[in-house]
């Protein structure tokens, strides 16, 4: 659809230069009811005759109306005998309302005159659109997005509500399909932008509601395709084809038949924008990421030169990839930041930079990745997919026809690069890594070796000054060698010199020749790196030495000021003096505002210095336990406040030390989010140490983690260690929490035979420990797995087995999340008067505690009993105080989840549209029970579309949920495999 649609047959109404402004400006509404406003006052319009007549002059805007017009407007062909009087009546009664001159009488007829610009709703609704329009028309899709919806925000339930007449359900119609038209332009441009699982469920709606409309069915069926879902969208071709033929004996538009042939043979196309938009200069999607280059950059003029070249074909090439290698610190970033540089007005659509940590045991993850280059191009977190293949490809498309520089630096190997690359012309990769990627198909590589001699004395000179080298060359040429003319290792040493104007040059060289404070820099590789930050951590005093040794101890990828001052007991502002001087070295970085981070092989010599250093070794081991009591001590402090009068915290082993307060739930989960993977890389340096306890019960207090699905993968890479750890060393009562945890996030991604058998080991490990919070844990975990098998019984066994041991603790907030439970297998067992009850009393309990995130899981319970009672609005009610609460807890599985069964609830009232709109919102956000939960969301969301005629894209529904029961081996795939008969739609 081409730029905003225009309201048919309007014009802008006339201005009132000469008329006296009103101390309060009337305002008029026609896209709803009919009312009046002076000011914020509202004014009674009158009867429904009346509410016609000021709609009719209104909608004329400040044009006459006959009398015989306006007779016609309000009764139409039959008008009553008196119509004339009546009508007459009627504007006296409305002069008497309005300010004086408003309502004219004229040439035997009447107009509404003198009113402000932005008076009459619809007259802004027309200003917004146009506005709207023009911003399209400059590629600035983002704004007239905006705009757009500021105009549709303008329509209050129908036009001219309430109002009779021809001349009034007339404009209805005209303005409904103009609103329509507004629409389907605003989620056009949802589409251009990549919002494609946000526009699924608004379109699945509107189709439903009206399924002639062939644009959203258009618009829908592009929309599934993006999201991967391509069955679905060529069913939507097939109902719409049905429905067309059925009801108005016509074939599609060829539009739509297009359409459906381009999904058919999968055209690259379709994942383009539908139409071509220059990009908007007001919105981010312009990246600039590149590092600053330095100012003193030396030499390096031959290397400079190809790498320009090859950087200068890209406009011609499907893509340019230039990878560098070399040792650490030899000057890959410098001299690739340097060249990206020079090059940017070769790439006006942006340039793109990732560190991506090669040199570490933990490389960054190319989805991850892949997920920060789409946000940083302006696609937004909701159209960004999980997997890798699905960011690759959508990374592909948003560069195609863009021309972007790609920096790749600290890389792995080949295939942590190759999702990264864009793959189009006009783009181009610059990558560096330690290692020759002679795999890396294409690129063009370039072997990186020291500085020359010349070079490296031209850059220390550089950073030391002309006057300090000059009457000491042979000096210089000493330090520069003795640096083993690596760069990184020239920089360091240079700026230690420059910032101590009362050394000579010599007497650094005299330092360097020592070779007992420095390594042997002669050896290649990382030796020679390490000699040159030997030099630095070597002019530390015992304060800063200190700090840099104990720091790069903690395996985290960063470390919080707070977290540093727990590392090295002390204040936390001495600690961040110390921290600041240390990133005056350039021994330290300052990721963030109050965060810090070593680079990779920083980080290695720091711990090869704690080593050696740190005496006796028992000092680096009261490190690593004063960070784990800071982040045990916190994380207990986070759980406290989300689940106020859960007793867990009470059984966590104790700590030495406090960790951070705070005073509300919003900070509280910032810092749990923000420290997620600092955090479980503590749990993980726990393992085969004294400290496993304190691990296993800091991965239990931060079990957030896994449940909202923020660090689900890590949590259980993380499980896994500390249920081998503590089995290693033989300790039962950390063993059965450590699978405590390990059982609660593969209930969180469907994996029930998995958490079955973890759960099963977790109650024996906890009843032999006498561990009575873990054994509480593990039999409410058996009765959730229990559900999910259908054994119903078992489940209220070990339901009301956990809700023995919370209650023997007093710990009532456990017992009422385990009451949720259990009324969920009264709810499957048809006990469902028993299961309301149930699921009221937990909400009692709970709500004496205050506002607590369990409360969330009580009203969801609630619900899904109250649906089963045939109660739907109650069940809405409900669900919808555990959507708010969810979402102030970001709580975003169960978000996904609680939509899943707020959909349920509008099947079981018969409101299959409104079904389909939530199971579409529960498919986009994610459900707790991984690839089975969102089988049964499919399965759903099929008979939704059923019920409203889809029928192909129902099957396609169920289809899909087929593969999933049938991967997963669960009873679910009967059910669906019935849905799938010819019979079942027939």
């Amino acid at each position: 659809m081409d730029g905003v649609p225009r309201v048919p047959e309007q014009r802008r109404p006339g201005s009132a230069q000469d008329a006296a402004e009103p101390a309060a400006a009337l305002r008029f509404g026609v896209l709803g009811p009919v009312r009046a406003w002076r000011g914020e006052e509202q004014l009674a319009t009158g009867s429904p005759q009346q509410r016609a007549l000021l709609a009719a002059l209104l909608l004329r805007e400040g044009r006459t109306a006959t009398a015989a017009e306006l007779i016609d407007a309000v009764w139409g062909e039959e008008p009553p005998s008196q119509a004339l009087a009546a009508l007459r009546t009627y504007a006296s009664r409305l002069r008497k309302i309005l300010d004086a001159g408003v309502l004219v009488s004229e040439s035997g007829g009447y107009a509404v005159r003198g009113l402000p610009e932005g008076a009459l709703d619809l007259g802004v609704a027309q200003e917004l659109a146009a506005e709207a329009e023009k911003a399209r028309g400059a590629g600035d899709l983002c704004q007239a997005r905006e705009v757009l919806a500021r105009a549709l925000a303008l329509w209050d339930g129908e036009v001219l509500a309430g109002v009779p007449g021809p001349y009034a359900e007339a404009q209805r119609v005209r303005l409904e399909e103009w609103r329509l038209q507004l629409l389907e332009s605003r989620l056009d441009m949802d589409l251009e932008q990549g919002c494609h699982a946000e526009a699924v469920s608004e379109l699945t709606a509107l189709t439903a509601e009206h399924p002639l409309r062939e644009r959203l069915r258009e618009l829908l069926m592009l929309a599934l395709y993006r999201s991967g879902r391509q069955a679905e969208a060529l069913a939507v071709y097939a109902d719409t084809r049905r429905l067309l033929a059925d009801e108005l004996g016509v074939d599609p538009r060829p539009g739509l038949k297009e359409l459906q042939q381009r999904i058919l043979q999968a055209d690259p196309a379709l994942a383009e924008p539908s139409a071509p938009a220059a990009e908007p200069a007001a919105v981010p999607v312009r990246p600039a990421q590149l590092p600053a280059t330095v100012p003193d950059f030396t030499g390096r003029a031959s290397f400079v030169s190809e790498l320009g070249e090859v950087l200068a074909s890209a406009e011609g090439r499907v893509m340019a990839v230039s990878a560098l290698a070399g040792i650490g610190g030899v000057g890959k970033t410098t001299l690739a930041v340097h060249v990206a540089h020079q090059a940017r007005s070769a790439f006006p659509d942006g340039q793109l930079y990732v560190d991506l940590q090669g040199a570490g045991p933990r490389a960054a993850e190319p989805e991850t990745v892949l997920g920060s280059f789409l946000r940083a191009l302006g696609t937004a977190d909701s159209a960004i997919p999980d997997s890798l293949e699905e960011r690759a490809a959508l990374y592909r498309s948003v560069l195609d026809g863009r021309r972007v520089l790609v920096l790749l630096d600290n890389a792995r190997d080949a295939a942590q690069v190759r999702p990264l690359l864009p793959g189009t012309e006009g783009c181009a990769a610059l990558v560096t890594s330690r290692v020759r990627m002679v795999d890396l198909a294409g690129a063009h590589l370039v072997d990186l070796d020291v500085m020359s001699p010349d070079e490296a004395l031209s850059l220390f000179t550089k950073i030391v000054g002309e006057e300090r080298v000059a009457s000491e060359r042979k000096a210089a040429l000493d330090v520069v060698a003795a640096c083993g003319f690596l760069p990184l290792a020239i920089r360091i040493a240079a700026s230690r010199l420059a910032a101590r104007r009362t050394w000579t040059v010599s007497v650094l060289a005299a330092k360097l020749a020592d070779e007992r404070r420095r390594l042997d820099e002669l050896q290649a590789g990382d030796l020679a790196v390490k000699a040159t930050f030997e030099l630095g951590y070597g002019a530390m005093d015992p304060a800063q030495a200190r700090a840099f040794r104990l720091l790069g101890l903690a395996d985290g990828p960063d470390i919080s000021l707070a977290a540093a001052a727990a590392v090295l007991d002390l204040p936390v502002d001495e600690t961040e003096d110390l921290l600041e001087a240390l990133v005056d070295t350039s021994l330290l970085e300052s990721a963030a505002p109050g965060r810090y981070r070593y680079h990779d092989l920083v980080r290695l010599y720091a711990r090869a210095c704690a080593e050696r250093d740190e005496q006796p070794p028992s000092e680096r081991e009261g490190a690593l336990s004063r960070l784990l009591d800071f982040y045990l001590a916190t994380a207990a402090g986070v759980y406290a406040i989300e689940r106020p009068g859960d007793r867990l915290v009470d059984h966590l082993e104790p700590t030495e030390r406090e960790g951070l307060r705070f005073g509300e739930g919003t900070a509280a989960l910032d810092w749990l989010y923000t420290e997620g993977e600092s955090l479980l890389a503590c749990v993980r340096q726990s393992v085969a140490t004294n400290r496993l306890r304190r691990g296993v019960d800091l991965l239990w207090a931060a079990k957030d983690l896994a449940e909202s699905g923020a660090n689900a993968r890590q949590y259980e890479a993380t499980a896994v260690a500390v249920c081998e750890a503590t089995k290693a060393a033989g300790d039962t009562r950390a063993e059965g929490r450590a699978r405590t945890t390990l059982t609660n996030v593969l209930l969180v991604s469907g994996r029930i035979q998995q958490a079955a058998d973890e759960a099963r080991l977790a109650m024996d490990r906890a009843a032999t420990a006498q561990d009575v919070a873990a054994g509480s844990w593990a039999a409410n975990d058996r009765g959730l797995i229990s559900l999910h098998q259908h054994r119903y019984a078992d489940g209220k066994v070990f339901f009301d087995q956990a809700i023995e041991g919370w209650t023997a603790a007093g710990n009532q907030s456990g017992a009422a999340t385990t009451l949720f439970n259990l009324s969920r297998a009264h709810l499957a067992m048809g006990n469902v008067t028993k299961a309301v009850d149930i699921a009221q009393h937990g909400l009692t309990l709970l709500a004496a505690l205050g506002r607590t995130m369990r409360l969330a899981n009580g009203h969801y319970a609630l619900g899904m009993a109250l649906t089963k009672a045939g109660r739907h609005t109650d069940a809405l009610d409900q669900f919808g105080e555990a959507l708010t609460i969810f979402a102030d807890h970001r709580q975003r599985l169960w978000e996904g989840t609680t939509h899943f069964r707020v959909a349920e609830a509008h099947i079981a009232a018969r409101r299959p549209a409104q079904a389909a709109l939530h199971a579409e919102q529960a498919l986009a956000i994610g459900c707790i029970g991984g690839d089975r939960m969102r089988g049964n969301v499919l399965t759903l969301l099929g008979r939704a579309l059923s019920t409203l005629g889809q029928v192909d894209r129902a099957r396609a529904c169920w289809r899909e949920a087929l593969k999933l029961f049938e991967e997963n081996s669960v009873p679910e795939a009967d059910e669906v495999r019935v849905l799938l008969r010819p019979a079942a739609t027939a």
